[in-house]
């Protein structure tokens, strides 16, 4: 039996204002739906730097099952590089942007690469489970067509698009892919161009599940969550109460980011910090034959002066930075969003 899999561990994620950073949450391992295998188990860590997650699936048939594993990462904004304001490698040439790794039975497996583009439409709102399902009308096909390359390299992109002939640039802008600017020459200001499309890159890899058999399958990646500068007040302010409410910050954890963030040069210097708006798709496990077995969430704040909060139930401090969640049969009904508040180095 062959079926498609899809390994859809990140999605996008937006900026918060202006000055925060965008970066990108995650999901887990999923396929279209199927009876044919189930998810016995799985390990979930998420910190502030890394994420990873181990799996022991069954098929439950008398048949193999095989597919492409596939592991996409978000869509990144072509000109991501020059807005500066994504939580990405300094290096968008290179090809794994989140150093990706994956094991099978512990043993390690040779990932293929790839990337197609798309057109991001409505994004700002869509929900994080939307965001990863749907990332956007494609136009690789466009863009191989026009000889424009799937890269991230604005600067080279830039020049392209500027070099092309009216025609050329009439289609491009026709198709939604860049909007070009006249300048003005009393001004001084050149002509430009901005390009509207993102890349999508795709780790993938060939995978069979045995008939009647167990497979343990691992990932880890770098986390890029967005974030930026944080201020808490206690009691909370009026338009602090959309985070109370996303986050379910109680009123011990509400006193507890304005003690960690208090300004030893008193209010008047500001009680400012960095948040990391950490978030995980946890539905995508619904995709699999029935609910999972045992279900594990490792949190990790980073450093014991930060603090944390979620929506969530069985919250268990295991470790001065450490908090596990367990779950038996279990089937995800909401998405995972954590937040975790850094107070500024000291001097």
């Amino acid at each position: 039996m062959r079926l498609s899999l899809c390994l859809a561990l990140l999605s996008a994620a937006p900026a918060f204002a202006n000055d925060g950073f965008g970066g990108l949450s995650a999901t887990g391992l999923t396929f279209g739906q199927t009876e044919a295998v189930t998810m016995e188990e799985e390990r979930l860590f998420i910190g502030i730097d890394r994420v990873s997650v181990d799996y022991v699936f069954r098929n439950t048939t008398a048949q193999d099952v095989t597919g492409e594993v596939i592991f996409p990462l978000p869509p990144i904004s072509v000109w991501a590089g020059y807005e500066g304001m994504m939580n990405l490698p300094e290096d968008l040439s290179q090809p794994d942007l989140v150093g990706f790794a994956a094991t099978v039975d512990g043993q390690p497996v040779a990932v293929t690469i790839d990337r197609i583009a798309v057109v991001q439409e409505n994004w700002e709102s869509a929900t994080l489970a939307e965001q990863y399902d749907t990332p956007g009308r494609e136009v690789t096909a466009d863009l191989e067509r026009l000889g424009i390359p799937l890269a991230l390299d604005w600067v080279a992109l830039r020049e392209l698009l500027l070099s092309f002939p009216e025609e050329k640039r009439n289609e491009v802008a026709a198709l939604g892919l860049a909007e070009y600017f006249e300048g003005d020459a009393a001004q001084d200001i050149p002509p430009d161009v901005w390009g509207a499309w993102s890349i999508v890159t795709r780790y993938h890899w060939t995978q069979t599940f045995p008939a009647g058999k167990e497979l343990r399958i691992g990932h880890s990646y770098t986390n890029r969550p967005p974030g930026g500068l944080f201020y808490w007040s206690e009691p909370p302010e009026d338009y602090q109460q959309t985070l109370v409410e996303q986050y379910c910050i109680d009123a011990g954890t509400s006193k507890a980011m304005a003690k960690a963030l208090k300004n030893p040069g008193g209010e008047d210097h500001g009680n400012y910090g960095t948040a990391y708006y950490l978030s995980y798709v946890l539905r995508t496990a619904n995709s699999w034959a029935g609910p999972i077995g045992r279900f594990s969430l490792t949190l990790d704040k980073g450093d014991p002066g930060n603090v944390i909060s979620l929506c969530a139930e069985g919250v268990r401090k295991t470790g001065p930075t450490t908090f596990v969640i367990e779950k038996t049969d279990y089937t995800p009904d909401r998405d995972l969003e954590v937040l975790v508040v850094q107070p500024m180095p000291k001097e």
